[in-house]
C-alpha cells in the first residue's frame, strides 16, 4: 500500500452567498455545500410556489361567514413563508464542479477577493487553527442560514409575560385574519363573546327601564299595533306570534307563543299583561292549547308601557330586516321589573327577581324621589318583601330579607297558608289555600304518593332506612288527602289526620318537612341596566335607575310635546293672518303664479304658515272658525307655558312624576297577597327530651346509647368475638362526632341511636365512611366545646365541637393530612390549659394549648411539634399543671406507667415546634393520659391493676 495523500486545509475568509464567513475547507467539502445548497434552493422554489398557490386562491375566493369547522382548520393552517434565496451568483459558483479541492477554492475565492498570489499562501502545518468545535460550529452557521430563518422562533419565559401578552389575551384581542388566514383561536372567542352577549341582551335578561325582556318587548308593542287594546276583541294567538316574527322576532313561533302564555298567566305573573281566552296552562303543570285554538288582547294595565310609545318618549331602531322600526325600551310609567319580576338563565349569569306589590313599590319610588338619600330602612317600612301570585307566607326574618335587598342575592323562606276546618264529633282537618311560588297541588300529592308508596331505588335490593322512616313517619299521621281545587278555588288541598288525637301543630310540621308546602325561594336581582351592562344590583339601586329612566322619559316626551305645541300655534298664527286678510289673501291665490312666495312676502309668513293658508279648505274660513282657532290658540299658549315651567324647574319635573305614580297605583294598586311574619323553620327532627345518656362504641363498630351516666362499658355484653372500645358521656340532644384517620368528620344525632338493652346498630347505617378509613374518635357534648386536633407528622389545630358539623352523610374533611400520614385521635380540651405531644422516639413536649392557632373552618394546621425525618407523633393529649401519665411497656412486654409532675413536668414544658425532651425512662413510651378533672390520683385509678406505678420527684433525674 502507497503512502496516503495529504490534503491541505485552507482557511477561507470573505463574503460568500451574501455572508461574511469563515469556512475551513477540506477534502469534499465543496461537493457537501454544492449538495446542501442545491437541496435548500429546491425546497425554498417550492414553498414559493405552493405560497403563491394559496395566495392567488385566497385572492378568488373568499371564506364565507357560515364558514363550517373543517373549513376553519383548513383556512387557519399555517402556511410556510418561502425563506430567502440565494443569490444567482451562488447558484452559477456552485453549478461548477471543480476538479480538485484546491482548484475550487481558488476558482470561489477569484471572484471575491483573494490574495495576490494564491500559490503564496502558507501550508496548513504553518496555518494557526482554530479547535475543531468552533470550526465545525462555523461551518453549519455559515452553511445554513436558510435553515436557521426557517426554524421557529421559541417563546419568552411565560413568567416574564405581561396578562395582555398572554395565549388568552392575544386570542381575544388580535385580528381575526392574519396575512390572509382565518385565525380559528381569535375566530371562535369573537364569535363566543358575541353570542354570549347576545344571549344576555337579547334573550335572557330584563331591563331595569320596562322591565320586559325583548320577546316581551316585542310582543307587547306588536298587539298595540294591531289594535289589540283591551276594550276590542280579541285575536287568534297564532295571528300575534306570526305578526311578531314577520316584524321583529325572528326566531322559533314556539318560543314566541310561550313567552306570551307566560305573560298571560296569573300564577305566573303578579300583574298579566295579555288577557287570554282559551287554556293558556295551569300550575300544576299542564302544558297549554295550541296557538291556532287560544285568543289574545292586551290587558288593561299594559298601557302603563304603551302609553307614551309615539309620544316621543324613547328611541325608535329598525328591525331586523330594516322594513320596520321597533322601541329600544317601553315607557313605563312603573318599574315592571319588580313589580313582575323575572327569571332566566343567561351565558356565565342568571336572575331570580321576585314579584311585589304595585301599592308598595309606587310608594317606594315616590318616597324615593322626594328623598333620595333615603335609607333602606325607610324603603323596605313601606315595601317590605316580595308579594307572590298565588300568596303563601314568608317566614324569613326581617334581617334576611334586608339582606337580600341591600345586596341583591339571597334566599327567601315561604310557607304555604292553611287553616283548620272543625268537623262533627270533633274531628278536624287541615286545608291549604295558597302554596309557595315553586309548589302546586300537583306536586305536593306526588311528593306524598312517593313517601307513602316508596320504591326500591336502582343500586338497592330493599328500601333504605331512611325511606321506611319517611313512610312510617307519615302514615303514623296521614289519613288521607285530596285535591279539591277548581275553578272558583284556585288551590284547595285537604289533609285528614289519622286523629283527632294528633297533635295538630305536630301534624301541620310534618308536612311542611317532608313535602314542598315550605321551600326556599331564590332571589338574584341580575338585570341590564340603564348603560345596558348586565349586573347585580341592589333595591335602593334598582329604584334609583328606574327613577332616572323616568325622569329622562317625561322629560323627552315634554320637550316633543312642546315642539307640537309650538309648531301648531305657529300655524294657527298664520291661520289667524289669513283670516283677518281673507280677501286679500284670496286675490293672491287667484291672480299669483307663485301664491306661495306672494304670501310670504305680503304678510311675512313663514313657509310653513303659507303652505298651510294654501291646503286649507273653504269651509275652515268661516266665522265660527275663527272663533275655534282662537280658542285653541289659547289652550295651546297655556300648554306651551306649562311645559315650558315642566322643562326649566327640576322640582316640578320630580312632581309631575310623583303625580303619575300616585295615579298610576290608584287605578292598578291591589292589595297584597303573600303575609310577611317570621316563624321558625320547621325541622325535621322530633322533639328529644334533654337526659343524660352514655354512648357505647364497640371494637367492630357497633355503637348504642344507654340512659344516664356512670356506667362501665366494659360491662356490658357484646357480639361474639366483639368487645368494649370507647364511651362517651353527653346529652340526648347531643350530636355523636365521628372522625376518620383521614382527617374527615361525621355526625350522628344522639337521639337516634339504639338503645343500651340490645347489641347496638353499625356505624355504617348512620355514616358512609370512605374505603379503608378508620374511625379514632369519639366526641359528644356542648358545641363550645374546645376539641385538639393532630395528624401523625407533628400537625394540629384547635376547634369547637359546633366548627364540626355537617349534614352530608359522607361527612365531610375537616383535618388535611398529609398523604402517608394518620390523623390523631382528637382530645377535648375543656378544663385543660396544655398540650403534650409523645414522638415514637420516646421525647415529650408541653406547651400551652394558647399557641395553637385556632380554625374554625379546618385545615392543616400549625407545627405542634418538631420531628425528624423518620419520626412520628404517636400520641397528643391536653392536659393541666398537675401532671400528665407516661404509659409504656418494659422488660418481658410488662406494662410500665410514671407521673411527670412537678419538676419533671416543667422540664418538658416549652414552647410549640420545639424538640422536646427525652423522657428519663429504661422502658419505651407508647401513650399519654391526662390527670382526671375529679378529685383522685392516678394510684387510686389504677386499683388492683399490674402496672408499676413511678413518680418523678424533684430531687429524681433517673428511675
Amino acid at each position: 500500500m502507497g503512502k496516503k495523500k495529504t490534503v491541505p486545509v485552507y482557511d477561507f475568509t470573505g463574503d460568500l452567498f451574501g455572508e461574511e464567513v469563515r469556512i475551513p475547507w477540506n477534502d469534499g467539502a465543496l461537493e457537501k455545500l454544492k449538495a446542501e445548497r442545491l437541496a435548500e434552493e429546491r425546497k425554498a422554489a417550492a414553498a414559493q410556489k405552493r405560497t403563491r398557490r394559496a395566495s392567488a386562491e385566497r385572492e378568488t375566493e373568499s371564506v364565507p361567514d357560515g364558514l363550517l369547522f373543517a373549513d376553519v382548520l383548513e383556512a387557519v393552517a399555517p402556511v410556510k413563508v418561502a425563506p430567502k434565496a440565494a443569490p444567482k451568483t451562488v447558484a452559477k459558483a456552485l453549478a461548477k464542479t471543480p476538479p480538485k479541492t484546491s482548484d475550487a477554492a481558488e476558482a470561489l475565492v477569484a471572484p471575491v477577493s483573494a490574495p495576490a498570489d494564491a500559490a503564496d499562501m502558507p501550508s496548513a502545518p504553518d496555518v494557526p487553527q482554530a479547535p475543531e468545535v468552533d470550526r465545525k460550529v462555523e461551518a453549519v452557521e455559515a452553511a445554513e442560514p436558510v435553515a436557521k430563518a426557517e426554524a421557529p422562533v421559541e417563546p419568552e419565559d411565560s413568567e416574564g409575560d405581561l396578562p395582555g401578552n398572554s395565549p388568552v389575551a392575544q386570542a381575544m384581542t388580535g385580528d381575526t385574519e392574519e396575512n390572509g388566514a382565518l385565525m380559528l383561536a381569535r375566530y371562535a372567542s369573537r364569535a363566543y363573546l358575541e353570542y354570549a352577549m347576545s344571549v344576555v341582551k337579547s334573550r335572557a335578561l330584563p331591563e331595569v327601564s320596562d322591565g320586559q325582556k325583548p320577546v316581551q318587548r316585542r310582543i307587547l308593542i306588536d298587539m298595540d299595533r294591531m289594535g289589540l287594546r283591551y276594550e276590542n276583541r280579541p285575536v287568534k294567538s297564532a295571528r300575534v306570534v306570526g305578526d311578531v316574527l314577520g316584524k321583529y322576532h325572528p326566531h322559533g313561533d314556539q318560543s314566541v307563543y310561550d313567552a306570551m302564555v307566560r305573560m298571560a298567566q296569573n300564577f305566573s305573573l303578579r300583574y298579566p299583561l295579555v288577557a287570554g281566552e282559551g287554556n293558556f296552562g295551569s300550575r300544576d303543570g299542564d302544558s297549554q292549547a295550541a296557538m291556532r285554538y287560544t285568543e289574545a288582547r292586551l290587558m288593561p294595565i299594559a298601557a302603563l308601557l304603551l302609553d307614551e310609545v309615539d309620544k316621543g318618549a324613547v328611541d325608535f331602531v329598525p328591525n331586523y330586516d330594516g322594513n320596520f322600526t321597533e322601541p329600544v325600551e317601553l315607557p313605563a310609567q312603573l318599574p315592571f321589573v319588580l313589580l313582575n319580576g323575572s327569571s332566566g338563565i343567561a351565558v356565565g349569569m342568571a336572575t331570580e327577581i321576585p314579584s311585589h306589590n304595585l301599592t308598595e313599590v309606587a310608594a317606594a319610588c315616590t318616597l324615593l324621589l322626594e328623598k333620595p338619600e333615603a335609607t333602606l330602612d325607610e324603603v323596605l317600612a313601606l315595601m317590605p318583601g316580595p308579594d307572590f301570585p298565588c300568596g303563601g307566607q314568608i317566614i324569613s326574618s326581617r334581617d334576611e330579607i334586608r339582606q337580600v335587598y341591600r345586596t341583591g342575592r339571597g334566599r327567601l323562606r315561604v310557607r304555604a297558608r292553611y287553616h283548620f276546618e272543625e268537623l262533627a264529633r270533633g274531628q278536624w282537618q287541615l286545608v291549604v289555600d295558597e302554596l309557595p311560588p315553586a309548589c302546586s297541588s300537583k306536586l305536593v300529592l306526588d311528593k306524598i304518593e312517593q313517601i307513602t308508596n316508596p320504591k326500591v331505588r336502582k343500586d338497592k335490593k330493599s328500601l333504605t332506612a331512611k325511606q321506611q322512616q319517611a313512610k312510617g313517619a307519615m302514615l303514623a299521621v296521614l289519613e288521607r288527602v285530596r285535591d279539591e281545587s277548581g275553578k272558583d278555588v284556585p288551590v284547595r288541598l285537604v289533609f285528614e289526620p289519622k286523629s283527632s288525637r294528633i297533635d295538630r301543630e305536630e301534624f301541620v310540621q310534618t308536612l311542611l318537612v317532608q313535602t314542598e308546602l315550605e321551600a326556599n325561594v331564590p332571589v338574584n336581582l341580575v338585570m341590564l341596566g340603564i348603560d345596558g351592562k348586565p349586573r347585580q344590583k341592589g333595591l335602593l339601586e334598582i329604584v334609583a335607575e328606574w327613577l332616572d329612566f323616568r325622569l329622562k322619559t317625561v322629560r323627552r316626551r315634554t320637550s316633543a310635546r312642546l315642539e307640537k305645541v309650538n309648531d301648531r300655534i305657529h300655524v294657527l298664527e298664520g291661520r289667524s293672518i289669513a283670516l283677518l286678510n281673507l280677501d286679500r289673501v284670496i286675490e293672491i291665490i287667484r291672480n299669483h303664479d307663485e301664491p306661495k312666495e306672494a304670501l310670504m312676502t305680503e304678510f311675512s309668513l313663514t313657509a310653513r304658515q303659507a303652505e298651510d293658508i294654501l291646503e286649507i279648505r273653504l269651509r275652515q274660513l268661516a266665522r265660527l272658525a275663527a272663533i275655534a282657532i282662537e280658542r285653541e290658540l289659547a289652550e295651546l299658549t297655556k300648554e306651551r307655558a306649562s311645559l315650558e315651567r315642566l322643562l326649566s324647574s327640576e322640582s316640578a319635573l320630580k312632581r309631575a312624576v310623583a303625580k303619575e305614580i300616585d295615579a298610576a297605583a290608584k287605578k292598578f294598586g291591589d292589595a297584597r297577597r303573600t303575609v310577611i311574619e317570621e316563624a321558625a323553620v320547621a325541622a325535621a327532627e322530633p322533639a328529644v327530651a334533654d337526659e343524660p345518656v352514655t354512648v357505647v362504641v364497640s371494637k367492630k363498630g357497633f355503637v348504642r346509647a344507654r340512659t344516664g351516666h356512670g356506667h362501665d362499658g366494659s360491662l356490658m355484653s357484646f357480639k361474639m368475638g366483639d368487645g368494649f372500645l370507647t364511651q362517651v358521656e353527653c346529652r340526648s340532644v347531643d350530636t355523636l362526632v365521628v372522625v376518620d384517620d383521614k382527617g374527615r368528620v361525621y355526625n350522628v344525632p344522639v337521639a337516634s341511636l339504639p338503645g343500651g338493652r340490645g347489641d347496638g346498630s353499625p356505624l355504617s347505617a348512620f355514616i358512609e365512611m370512605e374505603r379503608g378509613s378508620e374511625a379514632v374518635g369519639f366526641l359528644a357534648g356542648p358545641p363550645d366545646t374546645g376539641v385538639l386536633f393532630g395528624t401523625s407528622d407533628g400537625m394540629g389545630l384547635v376547634c369547637t365541637l359546633g366548627d364540626l358539623s355537617t349534614r352530608m352523610k359522607a361527612g365531610r374533611t375537616f383535618l388535611k393530612v398529609a398523604a402517608g400520614e394518620r390523623a390523631l385521635p382528637p382530645v377535648v380540651t375543656t378544663g385543660r390549659t396544655h398540650a403534650a405531644c409523645l414522638s415514637a422516639l420516646g421525647r415529650i413536649l408541653i406547651f400551652p394549648l394558647e399557641e395553637i392557632r385556632r380554625l374554625s373552618a379546618g385545615g392543616v394546621g400549625v407545627s405542634l411539634m418538631q420531628l425528624l425525618a423518620s419520626e412520628k407523633l404517636v400520641d397528643l393529649k391536653a392536659v393541666d399543671t398537675r401532671g400528665v401519665v407516661v404509659t409504656g411497656t418494659g422488660r418481658g412486654s410488662k406494662p410500665r406507667e410514671v407521673l411527670l409532675a412537678k419538676k419533671s413536668f416543667e422540664d418538658h414544658l416549652l414552647h410549640r415546634a420545639r424538640r422536646g425532651k427525652q423522657l428519663a425512662a429504661a422502658w419505651r413510651a407508647e401513650r399519654l393520659e391526662a390527670l382526671p378533672l375529679s378529685e383522685g390520683n392516678a394510684e387510686s385509678d389504677a386499683g388492683g391493676s399490674s402496672l408499676v406505678i413511678e413518680v418523678l420527684e424533684e430531687e429524681k433525674k433517673l428511675l
